[in-house]
């Protein structure tokens, strides 16, 4: 098994570069042949990842925020799931962004996941994201026209312009000490076939099914390409992708995981220093408590 970081490395997005999906194996499995290994694997970060939690939280001067992107049945629910398993529900937040409510039309498209910001201190989570403007909208001109922008700017320059507004959001949330960290969930057409016919056969998966993810398999060619144009334009030094194999399940939970442990674990944290004032109020107060009669 190779270390976090060979991992990191081998599945970013490199910035800078023209990307293509074609590059990118989504049954890779990094040589990891045994599901139960990599469970264990998976067990070990997730230990990690609420020790990190922890100083993060104590620290309170940095956030992490987590961006899950995919086509659907890539698993992204999931991953989440089992990746902050052990997580501190207190210091973690999850939002699942949806088609935008009338209010939500009515402001900017960035506007919404600036409401969703994790704290300092918290892990932010945002199941898709203001990405789904560079993609959904552009697979599916009729969304973009019906957007209440005024006409001129719905032109097809409107693609480089969202793509130099997020990656100076981005930018900016960095450098106000947030770790942005991105992942696409990289399911193969044949996989997702196969995951919407258990979702159909299976009784207790059928609420997991709907018409429209059938009819948005329908424009795959058109997503991976704007896909890869998103990665192109948004994958930067900053803010980099990381392209998560995701036709074994076991395997992109512990890929994230990883990711992610090696992401914080850069951040160097360590639980606040106490003052030379505290400790000897620190020590005052022990010996009153060790002094007092039961």
């Amino acid at each position: 098994m190779m270390s976090n970081r060979q991992l990191m490395k081998r599945l970013m997005a490199r910035p800078g570069r023209k990307f293509s999906l074609k590059d990118f194996d989504p049954g890779w499995t990094a040589d990891i042949k045994n599901e139960k290994k990599a469970e264990a694997l998976l067990a070990e970060g997730v230990k990690e990842l609420s020790k990190h939690q922890e100083v993060l939280y104590a620290q309170d001067t940095r956030a992490v925020l987590m961006i899950f992107q995919a086509m659907d049945a890539a698993g992204k629910d999931g991953t989440i799931r089992h990746v902050m398993s052990g997580v501190n529900p207190q210091g973690c937040q999850v939002f699942a962004f949806k088609a935008p409510s009338a209010e939500e039309r009515d402001h900017t498209y960035l506007w919404r996941s600036m409401k969703a910001l994790p704290e300092r201190g918290r892990i932010g989570i945002h199941n898709r994201s203001y990405y789904e403007e560079t993609l959904v909208c552009r697979v599916h001109p009729e969304i973009l026209a019906a957007q209440q922008l005024p006409d001129d700017l719905k032109d097809e320059k409107i693609w480089k312009r969202r793509f130099r507004e997020i990656n100076n959001f981005e930018r900016y949330l960095v450098d106000n000490g947030m770790l942005v960290l991105k992942f696409f969930l990289h399911v193969s057409k044949a996989e997702q076939k196969k995951r919407f016919l258990a979702r159909i056969d299976e009784d207790d998966k059928n609420w997991k099914f709907s018409v429209n993810d059938a009819r948005e398999r329908t424009f795959w060619k058109d997503y991976m390409r704007a896909y890869e144009d998103v990665f192109t334009n948004t994958s930067t030094e900053a803010a980099p992708w990381y392209i998560i194999p995701a036709d074994h399940k076991w395997f992109s939970r512990l890929a994230v995981a990883a990711i992610t442990v090696q992401a914080i674990d850069d951040l160097k944290l360590s639980f606040p220093k106490v003052s030379p004032d505290k400790k000897r109020e620190l020590q005052e107060v022990r010996k009153a408590l060790a002094a007092e009669k039961d």
